[in-house]
């Protein structure tokens, strides 16, 4: 199946705020300062502290770091979880050093907050909420499980209780504050910012389409003259010559240039118009409708309906969804191979209709970017001459499609090709 397709936007499900590389980023920044510090106080000011072990844990941060840009790269983005993760290890880790440290004794426990902070302006609240608990638990055990501060040899260092607490307090109450007010605004702030893409990304599709509007019924009005002199001198070849190949050729015109009026008559107007209100039919014989006219590509087009969901849903024969539809197996069965096979299965909630192809495939590298209206590809199978189209179909299904409340999902079934294009409705969409 060629690009002469669409797919499916990022959705909010999908969103991945954080590069792997700002996060080892701030590891970097924390292992520097880790290292400045504990080399400074064993070797700037002499205090005795258990420097072999600070320095294995710095070191597995390091390593951590390395194999992370070693097996996925700066620009990989970690799901929230995968986030979370990576922020509980660098809290954990911290925790560990100030352990040996003097917990919460040390000047430096203030740092608990920092991935507090990482994570609620980043991540979600869930997330956010995780890393809080974790921070106010390993400052409770700081506060109680810690080795001695160190401090000169000859002078005896003592906290009194109530100061302990105190930094416990403080830590606990600035960690609820960043995880509750901080990443409230953050999350209201990325509100926004999804807010107005949804509507940039709104109105740039109702401008393409206004604009595909009045495209279409241009190319209509111009081709309709050519076309109709096209059918005309077919139908006198036709009456002229005996019976033979040349005669069956001049029937193909014809039909084909039949087709190509009907095509562009429902390109007149892109927007579904009010029609028979009995015009609905149960799912798989609007299937067979829309595959009836493709019959004669010589490529098998199957079609396979899982029941166990219940009896067919009955749905309304519109001009968006038939068009649709229609275009995207028209697609696979011209990049197919032998066969096209469509899978429809349903249950109550939603509708989900399947087409692949044993065709070369979507571009791997192009996936992310169908839908564009005017994105050109060269040919994926060598052996066949026809580059791969400006995308304006897909385009046009996509948009039509999802008029409709469909979902649309591009992707391979398999490394070496097949193409699959994954439709899904709401039961109350249809």
């Amino acid at each position: 199946m060629a690009l002469a397709l669409g797919s499916e936007a990022v959705l909010p499900g999908t969103w991945r705020p954080l590069r792997l590389g700002t996060l080892v980023g701030l590891r970097w920044l924390a292992i520097v300062g880790q290292a400045i510090g504990v080399l400074f106080v064993a070797f700037g000011l002499g205090f005795p502290l258990p420097l072999a072990q600070c320095l294995v844990l710095i070191g597995l941060s390091v390593l951590l770091n390395l194999w992370l840009l070693l097996r996925l790269g700066e620009g990989y983005r970690p799901s929230a979880t995968v986030a979370t993760v990576h922020l509980s290890w660098d809290l954990c880790q911290l925790a560990a050093l100030l352990a040996i440290t003097g917990g919460l004794q040390n000047p430096f426990s203030l740092l608990l907050l920092a991935p507090v902070s990482v994570s609620a302006t980043t991540l979600p609240q869930r997330a956010t909420t995780i890393i809080a608990m974790l921070a106010i638990l390993l400052a409770s055990l700081l506060a109680v499980f810690h080795l001695d501060l160190p401090w000169a040899p000859d002078e005896k260092l003592v906290f009194d209780r109530v100061y302990v607490i105190g930094i416990w307090v403080s830590i606990v109450c600035g960690t609820t504050f960043i995880a509750a007010y901080t990443n409230r605004v953050a999350h209201e702030a990325r509100q926004l910012a999804d807010a107005l893409a949804a509507t940039e990304l709104a109105l740039s599709r109702h401008e393409q389409l206004n604009a595909l509007d009045g495209l279409a019924a241009a190319a209509a009005h111009e081709l309709g003259t050519p076309l109709s002199t096209i059918a005309l001198v077919a139908r006198e070849m036709r009456d002229e010559l005996p019976d033979g190949d040349v005669r069956e050729d001049a029937e193909l015109i014809m039909s084909q240039a039949a087709r190509c009026r009907e095509i562009l008559g429902k390109l007149r107007s892109l927007r579904d118009t009010p029609g028979d209100p009995f015009a609905a039919v149960p799912l798989g014989e609007l299937l067979a409708e829309v595959v009836q006219p493709l019959e004669g590509t010589g490529k098998a087009i199957s079609i396979r309906i899982d029941r166990s969901g219940g009896p067919d849903p009955v749905i309304k024969r519109g001009a968006s969804l038939l068009y649709g539809l229609g275009n995207l197996i028209e697609n696979a069965a011209q990049f197919a191979r032998q066969s096209v096979l469509i899978d429809a299965s349903w249950d109550k909630s939603a509708l989900t209709v399947t087409i692949t192809d044993d065709g070369p495939g979507f571009p791997s590298e192009l996936i992310a970017r169908l839908g564009e209206p005017y994105l050109t590809t060269r040919a994926r199978d060598p052996d066949s001459p026809e580059p791969g189209g400006l995308g304006l179909g897909i385009f046009i299904s996509k948009t039509l499609l999802e008029r409709t409340g469909a979902r649309i999902r591009f992707e391979n079934e398999a490394a070496d090709g097949h193409a699959r294009v994954r439709l899904v409705w709401p039961r109350a969409a249809l």
